[in-house]
């Protein structure tokens, strides 16, 4: 039977196989995980850091969470260049969630600024505003 760090390791190693994570966080990770099984292993009542506790304390600043090459997840301190399917995989939230959690206005993209601006571009070279305004007044033209 493997020992409680081999299973601890092996968990960890699988966790990173996709996700990114640096030492200190395999080892952070590892450390918790190790505690976890050991506490199960002797029948102790496992308690984990709840969702509240988590929500309490920001990683990031609300004005440091939204960059313009990058946003932050401000529940784990993740950086990418859009939170919308983060959140719902990493989090189990919805955007409107994430939000209300963290009092974020609506008006404020999800997304960085630089993502939502290149993707802005992509589409009028493409020319997909003129093609929805065209449909549009088609459509328009078969209700009358």
């Amino acid at each position: 039977m493997a020992t409680i760090l081999e299973m601890a390791a092996e968990i960890v190693a699988a966790h990173a196989s996709t996700t990114a994570m640096s030492k200190e966080e395999l080892v952070a990770e590892l450390g918790e995980l190790h505690k976890v099984l050991a506490a199960l292993e002797k029948g102790e009542e496992v308690t984990l850091e709840s969702a509240e506790a988590a929500a309490a304390a920001p990683a990031v600043s609300r004005k440091k969470a939204f960059g313009k090459d990058k946003v932050t997840c401000m529940i784990c301190g993740k950086e990418m260049k859009t939170l919308a399917r983060h959140l719902k995989t990493a989090h189990g939230l919805k955007p409107g969630e994430y939000r209300k959690q963290f009092d974020i206005p609506r008006t404020q993209p999800l997304a960085a600024r630089a993502y939502s601006e290149s993707r802005r571009q992509m589409a009028m070279d493409r020319g997909l505003g003129e093609n929805l305004a065209k449909a549009r007044a088609a459509r328009g033209r078969k209700k009358k």
